[in-house]
Formats: C-alpha cells, sequence, structure tokens
C-alpha cells in the first residue's frame, strides 16, 4: 500500500486522464464478522475494482466490527496491494472496544490517512472529515435540555460539526469534499426504520457543508438508507454504506471531479 504523509497535508499521485480526478467511496465494511462483514475475497474484489476505477478512496467509517486492532491489522493485510491514496474517518464501531486510537493507528501505519477534525489535500482535491455523531434531523433534532447526559449527547454532535467546519476552513482547494460516518441529513437514511433514524446522524452537522461550499459529502452508517440527497444549496451528499451498495449492484460509489488544481501545483 502507498504510503501518505498526512503530516505534509498534501498527497499527489498521479491520475490516468488530464484534468480528471475519480473518487472511489464506501464505508461500513465492519471487517472481523462473518456474519455482517465482508469477506477477504470481497476486499481483495474491492482493491481491484478501485485501482481500475478510481484515482483516490474514500472510506466513511465502520472498517472494523468491534473496534479491535488486531481486525484492523487484518483488514489491512487483506487491503495490502492498494496502490491508490486512501482517505478514512472513523466509525461508532470503532469506538465499541475502546481501542480507537490504536485503530487509527494502525491504520496510519498502512499508509491510510485517517481524518478526525484535519484536512487533507489529495491530487488538489482537499478533503475534510470527522464521524459526526447522532441527535436527528430538522425540527425533530435532539436539544440540548434536561438531564446533563442529554446535554452532553447534544453537545458531541455540535462538537463534531465544529471541528468539520474548523476543517473545511483549512482547504484552500478548488474542489473540496466532506467525509463522514454519520448522515447530515435525513434524505439519505429514509428507508431506515423510524425508530432508529435519530441514531443515524444529525442535521448540526448540515450548516458547514454549504457555509465552506464543498463539492460533495461522503457517509455511510445507514445500511438501508438512500443512495442520494442534497444539501440546502444542492451540493450531492452519498450514503455508501457497503450493504446499501450492494443492494445496488456495487462495491463502492464513483464520483468525478474535472476541477483538478492543477495549477496551483
Amino acid at each position: 500500500m502507498r504510503m501518505n504523509s498526512p503530516e505534509a497535508g498534501r498527497i499527489d499521485a498521479p491520475t490516468q486522464e488530464p484534468g480528471m480526478v475519480r473518487i472511489a467511496a464506501v464505508g461500513d465494511l465492519h471487517y472481523g464478522s462473518e456474519v455482517h462483514g465482508v469477506s477477504r475475497a470481497q476486499v481483495t474484489r474491492l482493491v481491484e475494482e478501485v485501482e481500475a476505477a478510481a484515482d483516490i478512496l474514500v472510506l466513511c467509517g465502520d472498517l472494523t466490527t468491534h473496534g479491535k486492532p488486531s481486525q484492523a491489522t487484518a483488514l489491512m493485510e487483506a487491503m495490502g496491494g492498494l496502490r491508490v491514496p486512501t482517505v478514512a474517518v472513523l466509525g461508532n464501531h470503532e469506538f465499541d472496544s475502546g481501542a480507537e486510537k490504536e485503530v487509527a493507528k494502525v491504520l496510519r501505519e498502512h499508509g491510510i490517512t485517517v481524518l478526525d477534525g484535519e484536512a487533507v489535500e489529495v491530487n488538489g482535491v482537499g478533503f475534510a472529515g470527522v464521524k459526526g455523531f447522532a441527535g436527528g434531523f430538522g425540527k425533530a433534532t435532539l436539544g440540548a435540555f434536561g438531564e446533563p447526559i442529554i446535554k452532553a449527547f447534544v453537545q458531541e454532535a455540535l462538537d463534531e460539526a465544529l471541528k468539520l467546519e474548523n476543517a473545511l476552513r483549512k482547504l484552500a482547494t478548488p474542489v473540496k469534499v466532506a467525509v463522514l460516518h454519520y448522515s447530515p441529513t435525513a434524505e439519505t437514511i429514509q428507508g431506515e426504520p423510524l425508530e432508529i433514524q435519530a441514531f443515524l446522524g444529525c442535521s448540526r452537522l448540515m450548516p458547514p457543508l454549504d457555509a465552506m461550499q464543498v463539492d460533495v459529502v461522503f457517509h455511510g452508517h445507514a445500511h438501508t438508507g438512500t443512495l442520494e440527497g442534497r444539501t440546502p444549496g444542492g451540493m450531492p451528499i452519498y450514503n455508501v454504506a457497503l450493504p446499501l451498495l450492494q443492494s445496488h449492484g456495487r462495491m463502492f460509489h464513483l464520483w468525478e471531479s474535472r476541477a483538478r488544481a492543477a495549477a496551483l501545483r
């Protein structure tokens, strides 16, 4: 796997077509579970298809089943031949064992750029990423009222939104990509049971996306949701949870940008 240099804030890799950057995005691999996760053979297929189609890979969290470093290591070994620069955020599953920092370290040691309120430039495209959090959408968004634990829950969503805004502010690229795990919109969780929709994302994540003029948003988490939504400003939001993509016969979503910032180099 190609080793990235996230501390430099910029990664360059050759693209196959001048003037275009092709981004493959997928989340919710849940590696480490034979029942709900991808197999090693499926990971091999994913790597092969991404290399054939894309210049950059985006991983939208829940890469492991229980957030164990051993699961992250096994996934990296399965993806060992990947030669495409890769940007990732963690998902809620990466926090299950309390070893999310160790999981992120494993990913970084294998060349993955893991974002948690940071930004990075790859091939002239800017990426800003956070995990995000839950809390509901629109008028049904949970408010900071009542018990301290409710206020802390709401504050987590607010903190993630602020991290996203600050990360996006760092980007000076013509093309800006937001990478999340939780959804910023109710549109892409339609199809999920109504009872759990408030736990699949939060509209508090939405304002920075239009304010900072992102070009595209990728998220996962909603396995039986809807493939595409829009920000209020009209920018596309894609739900790239693998179970949802597989139900449509795909292993990843491919997004193309023709605004590569070659002139900035």
